[in-house]
C-alpha cells in the first residue's frame, strides 16, 4: 500500500515537472475559492465586527467575486493558450469580461466610499420634516458633495473602462488609429458630440467644490419657487412648490443666474404692503403687528417693523416687515399678517381704510350741483 502511494506521488510529480503550465493552471483553479474565502475572512477578522472592511465587503461582495473568478479564468486561459489552440478564441471575451467586472467593482467601491464618508460623520440623513431641512447647512453641503462627486467619479470610471475595453480589441484599435492618422476631423466631430457630456461633467465638479447650491436648497429658477430634490452627474431635479419637477442640466446653473434663498442661512425677511388712509395712526399699527407676531408660531422673534414706504393723492402705503426661520414659514407668516392687519382695520379703524374723497360744489339755485374727486 505504501509502495503504491509513493508510486502515485512520483507519477504526479513527474507530470507536474513535465507540464508546468498545466499544473500551475490546475493548482490555481483548485486553490482559487479557498484563497478567496481565506483572504476575505482574514480581512474581516482584522477589521473587527463593525470595521471598514465589513462595510466594504457588504457592498462589494458580488463584483469582487465575479472579478476574482474572471481573473482566475483569464490567467488559466493564458497559461493554456499554447496547449489548447482551439480554445484561443475564449481569451478575448474573458479579457473584456474581466475589464467590465473591474469597472463594476471600481464604481461600487466609489459608491461605498461615499456612503462610508457619510456614516463616519454620524450617518447623515435629511430629516423628514421640511421645516428642519434648512437648519443644518453642513449636513446638506456634505450630502451634496458626496453624491455629486460619487456620480462624477463613477461616470469617469465607466468612460475609462469602456475606453480600455475598446482599445483591447485589435480591429477597433486599428480603425481608430487609421482615422486619427488620416484626418483630424474625427477628433473634431467627437469633441463636438461630447461637449454637452464634458460640460456637465465639469459643471458637476464645480458645483460639488464651490457649492452654489446644495440638496434641498430653496431656489428661484425661471421664476419658479422650489427646492433642489436631487443632483445627479448630469442634471438637477428641481421640485417646484406645486410638486412639479423641472429637470435642468448642470451646465444651466453655471451659465444662468438664479436665486438661492438658503445659501448661508435659511432665515428670511417677509414683507406685507397695505394701502391705508392718511389719518391712520401708524403707532397703533405697530402695536397690532407686534401682537400678531408674538402670537404666531412662525415668527422667529427677530424683526417686526412698520414703515410708510409710499404715498399718493388718496392713500399711503405701509410696509410690514417680519422675519421667519425659513421661506416656507415666511410665506405662511406673511399671509397671516396680511389677514390679521386687514381684520384689525375693519374691526378697530374702519374709517381709516382707503377711500376715494369727493368734494361737493353748490351751484346757483336754478343750476345743477357738481362734484370733484
Amino acid at each position: 500500500m505504501r509502495t503504491d502511494l509513493n508510486a502515485s506521488w512520483a507519477m504526479l510529480w513527474a507530470w507536474v515537472s513535465s507540464h508546468p503550465p498545466d499544473s500551475l493552471a490546475l493548482a490555481l483553479t483548485l486553490l482559487a475559492a479557498p484563497l478567496f474565502v481565506l483572504g476575505v475572512r482574514l480581512l474581516l477578522k482584522a477589521s473587527g465586527p463593525e470595521g471598514i472592511w465589513q462595510f466594504l465587503y457588504a457592498h462589494l461582495r458580488s463584483p469582487l467575486r465575479l472579478a476574482w473568478l474572471l481573473l482566475v479564468l483569464r490567467v488559466d486561459a493564458g497559461l493554456l493558450q499554447q496547449r489548447l489552440q482551439s480554445w484561443s478564441w475564449v481569451i478575448g471575451p474573458l479579457h473584456l469580461s474581466l475589464i467590465a467586472a473591474l469597472t463594476w467593482l471600481a464604481m461600487r467601491l466609489v459608491r461605498a466610499g461615499g456612503e462610508l464618508v457619510l456614516l463616519r460623520r454620524g450617518g447623515l440623513q435629511l430629516p423628514d420634516d421640511p421645516n428642519l431641512l434648512d437648519v443644518n447647512l453642513e449636513v446638506r453641503g456634505l450630502l451634496t458633495r458626496a453624491r455629486v462627486l460619487t456620480r462624477v467619479l463613477s461616470f469617469l470610471i465607466l468612460i475609462v473602462g469602456l475606453s480600455v475595453a475598446l482599445m483591447s480589441i485589435p480591429d477597433v484599435r486599428q480603425v481608430g488609429a487609421s482615422l486619427l492618422a488620416s484626418a483630424g476631423i474625427a477628433g473634431i466631430v467627437v469633441g463636438l458630440a461630447a461637449r454637452p457630456v464634458l460640460s456637465n461633467l465639469l459643471a458637476g465638479l464645480q458645483i460639488a467644490l464651490t457649492e452654489p447650491f446644495r440638496i434641498n436648497d430653496v431656489l428661484i429658477v425661471e421664476g419658479e419657487w422650489g427646492r433642489v430634490e436631487e443632483i445627479t452627474g448630469t442634471y438637477v431635479v428641481f421640485r417646484v412648490w406645486d410638486d412639479r419637477r423641472l429637470i435642468l442640466p448642470l451646465q444651466w446653473f453655471i451659465e444662468h443666474p438664479f436665486q438661492n434663498w438658503t445659501r448661508t442661512s435659511a432665515s428670511l425677511l417677509g414683507t406685507v404692503f397695505l394701502w391705508v388712509d392718511y389719518a391712520t395712526p401708524i403707532e397703533e399699527l405697530r402695536r397690532e403687528l407686534k401682537r400678531l407676531c408674538a402670537a404666531d408660531p412662525d415668527w422667529d422673534g427677530r424683526l417686526a417693523l412698520v414703515h410708510v414706504t409710499d404715498a399718493n393723492e388718496t392713500a399711503v402705503q405701509v410696509r410690514f416687515l417680519v422675519s421667519a426661520a425659513n421661506s416656507a414659514r415666511a410665506w405662511e407668516l406673511r399671509c397671516r399678517i396680511r389677514e390679521g392687519m386687514i381684520a384689525y382695520l375693519q374691526r378697530a379703524q374702519p374709517q381709516h381704510l382707503p377711500r376715494h374723497r369727493v368734494q361737493w360744489h353748490e351751484q346757483a339755485p336754478n343750476g345743477p350741483a357738481s362734484f370733484q374727486s
